[in-house]
């Protein structure tokens, strides 16, 4: 924590503070900011890539968002090269502490790598657990956390818990289910295509508009029309 304050940029902080909408009612209402850029947390995440799990417990419960993110980085990092033993103990503690992955940088850079890669070759349960939350961080891992699948051709879980999150009224949920849409179709448009005629009437226009970002412009318009 030394290490961030004395990299902490107060006119940074200021503009991350409105990056990450921090503001009364925002999504990041509260969090608090150092204004360090994610390259130089992942400088000090190699310095200390050996930091004891449970400090990195203590980093994920602090208020800044820097050092969350760093904890985040160093427990990827660990998970990647660990025993069964310690990847177990990581797993267990980020779905411990999923109440502190409260920004959609930190899902994004950690649901994939830690719960979704340790569930790869286990019961995929709690991830559609997490699609039941009524916490919206929750919610966006289990869906960014079936992206390891994806890229896989596995794309079963991917489905189903887009299929839960479909009319979700959170703007980051429907981005992420947009996004992992998308994401499907660059490997099989086809099955991207089935989920979509299904539900793209009773889908939220952002998460239609991220599913279809890549489609052929006329395509892209009929679907925005209704017209498949």
């Amino acid at each position: 924590m030394a290490e961030l304050h004395a990299l902490a940029d107060p006119e940074a902080a200021a503009g991350l503070q409105r990056f990450f909408k921090t503001a009364r009612g925002q999504y990041g209402e509260q969090d608090r900011f150092l204004g360090i850029r994610v390259p130089e947390l992942r400088k000090i995440a190699g310095k200390h890539r050996a930091l004891h799990i449970h400090d990195a417990g203590r980093l994920l419960r602090t208020p800044y968002h820097e050092a969350r993110m760093l904890a985040l980085l160093i427990l990827i990092r660990q998970f990647a090269k660990g025993s069964l033993e310690d990847r177990t103990a990581i797993y267990n503690l980020y779905m411990a502490h999923t109440e502190h992955i409260n920004s959609w940088d930190l899902v994004d850079a950690s649901a994939g790598q830690i719960p979704g890669a340790y569930l790869r070759e286990r019961s995929r349960w709690p991830l559609y657990e997490l699609a039941a939350s009524d916490l919206l961080w929750e919610r966006r891992i289990s869906m960014i956390a079936t992206w390891p699948y994806i890229r896989e051709n596995d794309f079963t879980d991917a489905l189903a818990i887009a299929e839960i999150l479909v009319s979700d009224n959170e703007d980051l949920i429907q981005k992420a289910v947009g996004w992992m849409l998308r994401e499907i179709g660059k490997r099989d448009m086809a099955v991207e295509e089935t989920f979509l005629k299904s539900h793209c009437r009773e889908m939220p226009r952002t998460m239609l508009r991220y599913a279809i970002e890549k489609f052929p412009e006329e395509k892209r318009q009929n679907y925005l029309k209704g017209l498949v």
